[in-house]
Parts: C-alpha cells; structure tokens; sequence
C-alpha cells in the first residue's frame, strides 16, 4: 500500500492532536499498581497504548504485544512481580530488538525470567513473584524506557530500587516524566547526582487525565515551517506540560514558527525568523530528530544534530533510514560515530518518482509526508498505516487541513 500526497497552497487548520503515548502508557501501568477504581481520561487510542490495554484486561497469560516496544519493555516489569507464568512475544522486528539489559537487570532483583527463542531478545517467559530488589548500576546511555520500566515496579520491591546511572544520561524528559507520574500516584522518589532511589511504598489510586502529544504536534510545526503562509491551532496541549517533546516549541522558532499558548492549546504563526544552521542535542529529545532533519534539508539549513545515539535501537535504524530516503529526495546526509548526524548542503541526483519507505516506524511516514509542501508533484508513502502505531488518525488530519491523498 502506498499513499501518494499533495500538498494544499495554505496550511489552516485546527486540530485535535492524539493523547501523549508516553504518558498513557506508563499512567495504564501506575492505573494497575494502585488497583485504581478510576478511568483514565483521554487515554491514547494508538497501537501501542491499546495493546497495553488489552493485556492488562485480559484474562490470558500469553501476551502478543505486537510491534509496541513500550509495551514490551514496561509489561515485562510489571509482570516479573505479579504471580503466576506469562509469556510475551511480538512480531518479526520486535523479536530482534534487544531486552537483555532489562532482564538482567530484573533477574538480579529477584524477577524469574527465560528466552524462548534466542538469547537476548523476545519471546520471553516470566515466572511472576515477589521481587527483592536492591541496588543496580546501569549505563545512563540505556533506552529510557528500561529505566522507566524498572522505577514503576520499584516501591513494590521488598527492598526498594537504587538505581546508579553510569555516564551520560540520554532521554532524561523521559525518566523525569516517569517520576512526576508516580508522584501523581503518591510515590516519591529522589534523583541525585547519578542515582535514583525509591524506597518501599504503595501507590495512590486517582482521577487520570491524560494531554495531547507534543510529539504528533512537531509534524503539524514542520508542516507550518514548510507552508509560506500557514495558521494552526493544535488542540489539548499543555504550557507547564510534563513531556520533553514540548521542547519542539522553542526549536521551530529558528525555523520559522512562533508559538502562542492560548486555553485551548497553541497556535502556530511564520515568524519570518530562519537561522543560517541549527545545531541541536537531541539527547532528551531523540523522537523529534527525524521531524527536524527532514525539515532542515527541505528549508535548506544546514544542521548538526547529535545526541542520537537511541535512535539505531527505535522501531528501525533511524539514522540510516533517513539517510537511505533522503538521498531518493537528493540529499546526502553524513553520520558521525553513532550519535552525531550532519548536512552541510550537500546534494545528489534525486530519483524522478521517489517511494519513502517507513521501515514499520510511524515517525518515518509522519516526518516526510509534510515533504509535500516542497516537491511540486507531491511525495508517494509506502505502509502509510504505520501511523497508527502513535497518531491513528494522523492522515484524516492531513486531508482536513487540505492536504490531497490518493491510495
């Protein structure tokens, strides 16, 4: 399946962005550690989010969590202490992205858990009981997530958690995120220096109301940047607003796009502002990477991005992904070891009918559909359905701000 895109020849539109992912997913965990009586309000309706749903409502234990690492990451915590044996798989690609750490981390406080198939990775099997917990050290350098998966579980340790950070550490919005969350669900926790301790408690159950996602809001910015004369209006975000992702706001300013915050969200205006290059640390904020290399290449501003050092263990290989299709649009991108990503100018022949592949990673399609506002014939997405892995709606969004999509 492919959609091919036109653009319109003025971006107004108002939209109601999805629910954060990150923070439903980890209030659903929280939601089920308090035993809450409570729904939980706005909660995201992507893939990942309502495969986490369905496990924690089922009566099975054997869970298919799809392509959803989220899922994978936090429901492997979670059920290393609920009693009982549980299996949990996902599809192909999921099955080749690594949990070892976090196993092993888990298994030294206590957890009970085995490889299936291959050492290292999913499917795995979880013997559920009570955790000791204890004192681990980790590289701060891990996806936040296993850090977020194991500091949920942490007041239910028999022992606590103390939690060394070693080294720089990347997606800290993410782990603050996660703590402010807990908080909201009575734990505390401290962070001092490198290290995290939570020391044995129960959580809180309350009233839950989940906000819009700034990181679905960066593509409608990107789209605003690209758009000579463009009006948005995104609902349901937040000023003093929990995510790291809310950092898109301060950023697109050097691209173009001021930010006014209002009581029902935000509204985008070109503020005639461009920077002669943008050099960034994506290290707090590696999901809005690719929305900022593809906008840069397209308002041709040379950039230097580091702090992407994740990015290699997303739904792909981000930073070759976004090398392979950029240079089909005639851009060439340099990387530098594993983190640091640049464009100076440099350019190639591009392909006369390019197909942008999205390597199963939703942010591949979102990120280089506002291509269209640059490519005069539009730009054609293949597996367009892979937004719904954090944005379901993300194409009825583009057809009602004018944008022309064909299958």
């Amino acid at each position: 399946m492919e959609y091919q895109i036109k653009a319109p020849a003025k971006l107004q539109a108002s939209i109601q962005l999805p629910a954060s992912k990150s923070i439903s997913n980890r209030a659903l965990i929280l939601h089920a550690l308090s035993y809450s009586p409570y729904d939980i309000v706005n909660l995201s309706d992507c893939d990942d989010t309502e495969v986490m749903v369905a496990a924690l409502n089922s009566d099975s234990k054997d869970f298919d969590i799809k392509a959803a690492g989220t899922a994978m990451r936090f429901l492997t915590a979670f059920l290393s202490k609920i009693v009982g044996e549980w299996t949990i798989t996902g599809t192909e690609r999921m099955k080749n992205r690594p949990i070892k750490l976090l196993v092993d981390a888990l298994n030294s406080l206590g957890a009970r858990i085995e490889y299936i198939e291959k050492e290292g990775y999913p499917p795995l099997r979880i013997f559920g009981s009570a955790l000791q917990g204890g004192e681990i050290s980790l590289s701060g350098g891990v996806s936040s997530q296993y850090i977020s998966a194991l500091l949920m579980v942490a007041p239910l340790m028999e022992n606590g958690l103390t939690i060394h950070l070693e080294g720089n550490v990347i997606s800290r919005p993410y782990i603050l995120l996660t703590l402010q969350l807990m908080e909201q669900f009575g734990v505390k926790a401290s962070w001092t220096g490198q290290t995290i301790k939570v020391v044995p408690q129960e959580y809180k159950p309350i009233p839950f109301t989940v906000e819009s996602d700034w990181s679905g809001a960066s593509y409608w910015y990107q789209m605003a940047a690209l758009n000579k004369d463009a009006e948005v209006e995104l609902l349901g975000l937040f000023k003093n607003s929990l995510q790291g992702d809310a950092a898109v706001a301060g950023i697109f300013t050097q691209l173009g796009v001021s930010t006014t915050f209002t009581d029902k969200g935000v509204t985008l205006k070109k503020n005639g502002n461009l920077c002669a290059k943008l050099v960034y640390n994506f290290v707090n904020e590696p999901d809005l990477a690719q929305t900022f290399v593809v906008t840069c290449v397209l308002l041709n501003i040379p950039f230097r991005f580091s702090g992407l050092q994740s990015l290699k263990i997303k739904e792909t290989d981000r930073i070759e992904a976004l090398r392979t299709e950029l240079k089909k649009l005639g851009y060439l991108l340099t990387v530098e070891g594993n983190s640091v990503l640049t464009w100076n100018g440099e350019r190639c022949e591009p392909e006369e009918h390019p197909v942008i592949a999205t390597y199963e990673d939703h942010r591949m399609a979102m990120a280089f559909a506002p291509a269209a506002f640059a490519i005069p014939q539009g730009i054609c997405i293949a597996e367009p359905q892979v937004v719904s892995k954090s944005y379901p709606h993300y194409w009825d969004d583009l057809r009602k701000a004018g944008f022309e999509i064909k299958d």
